[in-house]
């Protein structure tokens, strides 16, 4: 679940999907292995959390003049740490003045990458470095950080496996573990261990280096999970933690997955009735025509897909995929309907491609090292692979093809019937963990009752991505830690669209001023506090 403060293409974070991954490392480990804490049973961490950032210009077109890039290096696996390293990309924006330290911005998918994160939608944090340098990065496989990859095909051969009439449940799983083998070959030695415990590991490890005795974070979506991970495995390194679109920590993927379509169609539906009002639609001007118009756009690519200048061909559940990123957020309603125009008058596919990241998407060599990949080297399907490899990485849940083979034709019913246009799509996201070791059940079984400083969770009133409950669910899991925010609005997170939202987060984290737990923000006021 991506934020989304810019207009760069979001990416829903948790409540989606999961594919390949396995992330063990967090079964059962007890607190955090710093080089502070190492003992002669765990492995010598010192020389990751004693490493220095060189920060220089960010390169790349369209980088604002202002950021700064950087690298880490961090372990493919703690328990290992001799085994294999990776590079992590990082990217700040300076503090002005003696800033007091760094404040660390996830910006939500999985898979959605915190350098072009911060390149794009770093305006939006700039009252901030009137006190800290505002950091992001791309997460162990993701972006330029060992990017994963499924390949070209294997979400369509994920879809082709659990659609049709003639669904032969069977089939279908033979079909999910040629995807998942199809996973392992184009990902390299990080898939393994791309969870979030790992990514929470590598965020302390961010912490030390970038100078701070406590970590202050700001993460969105996906981040929240995130963020909850990292203060129950690290809780005395906790400093100011903000959680805007909160993520569920105990739900089930297929519950999850069924959330996903049902909020996005929900977002369909407005983004539609908002399209209508102009001339320029490309649906026309009727609503319910629209709806109808989209339905069977999805189904005409399905049936005859456009080839596209990346060399494969694009469907309709690729159309979904990029309409799904372009309905966070109201800011990129506009870039939406023009690409979909486009598509629709001319069969150009390249705006709505421009809804995912780009690159190539060949099997990548086993390395001992694994560097910065270049811009052009990053997976066509990096951010999709991303998100279900860590997604499917966090779910312990594996049920036996037995299992799914009798529920999977009242499954795909029920996603249907939440979205005729993204059910498909995400009933197949949640099956391509088929096949997959059990993720840790670490998130699920462990992050709970907090005992850090106070926290502040924002959650949206009409979040089509993490739903307002998830946020009041999470909050009484973490504890008297967590203090709410009531965002009544709609979209996607509430920071980059509310000003309230925006006041009250920045103060805190600013100043340690918390609002009063249960206060709220309405249309751009403070209705309670």
């Amino acid at each position: 679940m991506l934020s989304k403060l810019s207009t760069r293409p979001p990416v829903r974070s948790c409540a989606v999907t999961g594919a390949v991954g396995l992330a063990l490392l967090g079964l059962g480990l007890p607190a955090a292995v710093t080089a502070e804490t190492t003992g002669r049973d765990e492995p010598n961490l010192s020389r990751f959390y004693d490493q220095r950032i060189t920060w220089s210009k960010c390169d790349g077109m369209e980088m604002p003049e202002d950021l700064q890039c950087g690298k880490i290096t961090v372990p493919v696996d703690y328990a290992a740490p001799g085994k294999g390293t990776l590079e992590l990309a990082l990217a700040r924006y300076r503090g002005t003045g003696d800033p007091r330290g760094s404040v660390v911005v996830n910006f939500g998918g999985p898979g959605g990458s915190g350098v072009l994160g911060l390149a794009h939608g770093g305006k939006e944090f700039m009252n901030l470095t009137d006190d800290y340098d505002v950091v992001s990065f791309d997460p162990r496989g993701v972006g330029r950080s060992a990017p994963v990859s499924c390949g070209a095909e294997a979400t369509g051969q994920a879809l082709e496996a659990t659609d049709g009439e003639d669904l032969n449940p069977r089939r279908a799983m033979t079909q999910l573990r040629e995807v998942a083998a199809e996973c392992a070959e184009h990902s390299g030695p990080v898939l393994p261990h791309i969870g979030t415990v790992d990514v929470a590991r590598d965020l302390d490890v961010m912490r030390a280096v970038l100078g701070d005795e406590k970590l202050n974070y700001l993460g969105f979506s996906y981040g929240t999970r995130l963020g909850a991970v990292y203060a129950a495995r690290f809780s005395d390194k906790v400093g100011r933690f903000v959680l805007d679109g909160v993520d569920t920590l105990t739900e089930p993927l297929a519950e999850q997955g069924l959330a996903a379509a049902a909020g996005q169609q929900q977002a369909l539906a407005s983004f539609l009735t908002w399209c209508t009002e102009d001339i320029a639609c490309p649906f026309g001007q009727d609503p319910r025509t629209a709806r109808r118009q989209v339905v069977d756009l999805v189904e005409s690519l399905d049936d005859n897909p456009v080839a596209t200048d990346f060399g494969f061909e694009f469907t309709g559940q690729d159309l979904a995929g990029a309409m799904g990123q372009g309905l966070y957020s109201r800011e990129l309603w506009p870039l939406l309907q023009r690409a979909l125009a486009q598509l629709m008058e001319d069969g150009d596919t390249r705006g709505v491609e421009a809804f995912a990241t780009g690159g190539v998407t060949a099997p990548l060599p086993v390395r001992g090292h694994e560097p910065l990949a270049d811009e052009e080297e990053i997976p066509l399907d990096n951010l999709p692979a991303a998100l279900m490899a860590v997604n499917c990485a966090d779910d312990p849940d594996r049920p036996s093809a037995d299992e799914i083979t009798r529920a999977l034709p009242g499954l795909r019913a029920r996603y249907e019937k939440a979205s005729p246009v993204f059910g498909p799509y995400r009933l197949a996201q949640v099956l391509m963990c088929y096949g997959r070791p059990k993720g840790t059940d670490y998130i699920r079984e462990h992050v709970k009752d907090l005992d850090t400083p106070k926290m502040l969770l924002v959650g949206t009133r009409g979040d089509p991505a993490t739903p307002y409950r998830w946020t009041v669910e999470t909050a009484e899991r973490l504890g008297p830690s967590a203090v709410v925010l009531d965002n009544r609005a709609e979209g996607h997170t509430g920071y980059g669209s509310s000003t309230c939202v925006q006041r009250k987060v920045d103060d805190f984290l600013r100043y340690g001023s918390l609002p009063r737990d249960g206060s709220s923000c309405g249309s751009e006021q403070d209705t309670a506090g």
